[in-house]
Parts: structure tokens; C-alpha cells; sequence
């Protein structure tokens, strides 16, 4: 006769499978966490690099019409990535946790993981500590790394202008580092000061600008750098009014800074609010005056520095909730995760759409942190509902109204011999 299982058979029942689980969970825990890391710092790494190349590829003009070197070019372009990591780091994370476990699903790892009794948190509990870390590193890139490399940005591309100029212009020669703009100088003695030399500044098109000196150096004060001109004249005329014509004033010596010499949307006349430290975002000691876009930009520069860490551990934690119970090969996958990649776009939207809000009114900074938390608690409540079994309903009807049918299962085991 064939035995049924049941609580005096010393067969299988004999074997505590929720006790060897703790055990073995560390194992998995590392195996899946190994997994998803090596698929997060490719998809990383593969996706910093194409957007980094393309910003490369628009520097170019570094090395063919400036004449910097292939160091400032590779300086200025790697000091762009932190900012690039911390906007791609949360769709990395994303990308690599569904990725894990649709193949973990595929290759029914997840199926064995909760037959043996493991919960979804003990399953994936990997997925979530790389959230963590991840959030944890966005935050401290936004927070020190960030605007260190912002300000670092900010004073190469002084020095290329001041380079252009002190360095790079040949006697005889006409360079134009930027449409409108162009330089000549006669020669360069041995001082290093530029002999003859001539600005065109036609950017405006209201008023064209021309700057003859027989003599000019390179002044630096601190970060800045100045263009001073001895013994020469200004030319200003009026674009729309050239019957009148220019306007000449005679100098002995005339300064202009070379931030001027940027193009008009990029000119260094404020701080721009990405390189602020924490502390003097919450204690600006500058006129909010001096700052791009004023005591707004500097409240919503803050709040989304300290928000945006949110959104990696939210990722992982919705990837978690739709794809971490057990299904079976033959139930597709695709439906939850173009679900799960909406959900997260549109609250990732939602909490951008505060961010601009939080610099016309304080009071939006509430639904910046109120989005990505609530939407982390819901989706930890609804990971928790899904782990209980589906048909707990359907079997307590049968037990209390159907006797027979129950009868009927536990006798199914015991054939006679």
C-alpha cells in the first residue's frame, strides 16, 4: 500500500524545510544580489558611456578650432559625469531588477524559493539592499561630489577662454572661438603680453563692439580672469542704425573680464545654484540676486537634491512588488513590466513636475517627499498582500460547507493493496 503524507509518516513530513531556510537564505541572498549588481554596473556603465560620448562629440571644437589639449578635453567631459550618473542610476537600477527577475522567473529559481517556504521579502531582500545602496550614492553625489565637479567645470571653461586668448591666438592670424566673435593680434613679445590686438564682437544684434589696443595681458584675480588693453579704442555702433555711425572712445587702459567672452546665455554674471553645497543651500550667504534664477532656484536646487535619493529604492521596490512572486513559464512577463516601467516614469514626472513647482511655491515641496513615500509604502503593503496564497478564500469554503470534497482529497493518497 502507498502511504499518504501526513503527520506520523516518517517520510518526507519528517524534513523541517522552514528551518533549513535561514540557512540557506544567506547563499541565495549573495547569489541574487551578485546577479543584479553585475547587471546594474553593465547597464550603468553602458548607458553612461553613450550619453557621455555624446556630449564628447559636441566638445570636439576643444581640440579642432581651439587648440586645447586631449587632457582639458577629457577633464572637462568626465567631470560632467557625476551629474549624468545620478539622472541614470535610478533607471539603471530599474532596468537591472527586472531584468533579474524575469530571468529568475524564467529559470523557476523563484518557483523553488517559495516552494521551500521562503517569503517574497526573503527572496528578494538582495534587490532591495541595492536600492539602498544606490540611493545612498545618489545622495552623496548630490549632496558633496556634484557641485565639487560643477565648480571644478566652471573654472576650466574660464581657463580654455583664458587660454584662447593668452595662448592659443597666432600672430597674423583671425581665430574665432565662437560664431560672431573674432581675434587678431600683430605679434607677442617675450612678456607674454599680445601686441595689436583686435576683438570683433558682433553676438549682439543690436550693437557691434570692436576693441583696438596696441598692447593687452591676461590679469587673473581668484577664479576670474580679465582681458586688460592699454593705449587703444572702442568702437560701438548700432546694428539697426548704421547711418549714424560708431561711437569711439579713446582709453589708456581698459579691462574686460573674460566671462564676457562667453556666449550671451552662458555668460558667468550668477552662481548657478548646482554649485552650492548643502550648507549654503540651506544658509545662502550670497544676495539671492546673485544667484540664476533667485531664491526659488536655491529652494528647488535643495529639495531635489534630497528627493531624487528616493526614487532608486522606490524603483526596486515596485520591480519587486509586480515581479517577485512565483509564476509559471507559460505566464508571460511582458504586460508587468511595460506596468511596472509606467508606473515609475509617471511618478518620477510627478515628482519633476514638483520640482519646478517648488521654485514658484514653497508649499509643493509637501507632494515631492509625499509622492515617493507614499508610493513606497504602497507598494511594500501590496508586496505583502500578494505573498499570501490566492486560493486561502476558496479553501476555507471548502473546508466549512463542502466536508465531502475534503474527505475526498485526504482519501485520494490511500489506495488499498
Amino acid at each position: 500500500m502507498r502511504r499518504g503524507f501526513g503527520p506520523s509518516d516518517p517520510g518526507i513530513c519528517d524534513i523541517n524545510i522552514p528551518l533549513a531556510i535561514p540557512a540557506f537564505a544567506p547563499l541565495f541572498s549573495r547569489y541574487v544580489f551578485k546577479q543584479v549588481l553585475n547587471a546594474f554596473a553593465l547597464i550603468l556603465l553602458t548607458l553612461t558611456m553613450i550619453v557621455w560620448m555624446a556630449m564628447a562629440l559636441r566638445q570636439l571644437d576643444l581640440i579642432t578650432s581651439q587648440g586645447q589639449g586631449f587632457i582639458l578635453f577629457l577633464k572637462m567631459t568626465l567631470l560632467s559625469l557625476p551629474s549624468l550618473i545620478s539622472l541614470i542610476a535610478p533607471n539603471a537600477v530599474l532596468m537591472s531588477a527586472l531584468y533579474t527577475l524575469d530571468r529568475m522567473n524564467s529559470d523557476s529559481e523563484i518557483i523553488v524559493m517559495t516552494a521551500a517556504g521562503a517569503t517574497i521579502w526573503r527572496i528578494c531582500s538582495a534587490f532591495l539592499v541595492l536600492g539602498v545602496l544606490v540611493s545612498i550614492g545618489i545622495l552623496i553625489i548630490n549632496l558633496y561630489i556634484s557641485p565639487m565637479a560643477v565648480r571644478a567645470l566652471t573654472n576650466l571653461v574660464t581657463q580654455v577662454r583664458t587660454d584662447l586668448i593668452s595662448q592659443v591666438l597666432q600672430p597674423g592670424r583671425f581665430s574665432s572661438p565662437e560664431q560672431g566673435l573674432t581675434f587678431h593680434i600683430r605679434d607677442r613679445d617675450k612678456n607674454g603680453d599680445l601686441l595689436g590686438l583686435l576683438v570683433y564682437d558682433e553676438r549682439d544684434p543690436g550693437k557691434v563692439m570692436t576693441y583696438l589696443a596696441e598692447r593687452s595681458r591676461i590679469l587673473k584675480r581668484g577664479d576670474d580672469s580679465y582681458l586688460v588693453m592699454f593705449d587703444g579704442e572702442v568702437h560701438s555702433a548700432d546694428a539697426k542704425e548704421k547711418e549714424k555711425g560708431a561711437q569711439i572712445i579713446a582709453f589708456d587702459q581698459y579691462m574686460i573680464s573674460i566671462a564676457d567672452f562667453a556666449p550671451p546665455g552662458k555668460r558667468k554674471k550668477n552662481v548657478k545654484p548646482r554649485q552650492l553645497y548643502l550648507g549654503e543651500l540651506l544658509n545662502p550667504e550670497l544676495d539671492p540676486k546673485q544667484v540664476d534664477g533667485g531664491l526659488g532656484k536655491i529652494r528647488s536646487e535643495l529639495h531635489e537634491r534630497l528627493s531624487s535619493p528616493l526614487y532608486p529604492f522606490l524603483f526596486t521596490l515596485i520591480a519587486v512588488t509586480f515581479l517577485g512572486h512565483a509564476r509559471t513559464t507559460r505566464q508571460g512577463r511582458w504586460g508587468q513590466i511595460m506596468l511596472v516601467v509606467g508606473i515609475c516614469v509617471s511618478l518620477r514626472l510627478a515628482g519633476i513636475t514638483m520640482t519646478n513647482l517648488v521654485a514658484l511655491n514653497p508649499w509643493a515641496a509637501v507632494p515631492l517627499y509625499a509622492i515617493p513615500i507614499a508610493a513606497i509604502l504602497v507598494a511594500a503593503w501590496v508586496a505583502h498582500v500578494r505573498m499570501q496564497p490566492e486560493l486561502r478564500s476558496k479553501l476555507s469554503w471548502d473546508v466549512k460547507f463542502q466536508p465531502a470534497k475534503i474527505k475526498y482529497w485526504f482519501a485520494r493518497g490511500i489506495k488499498a493493496k
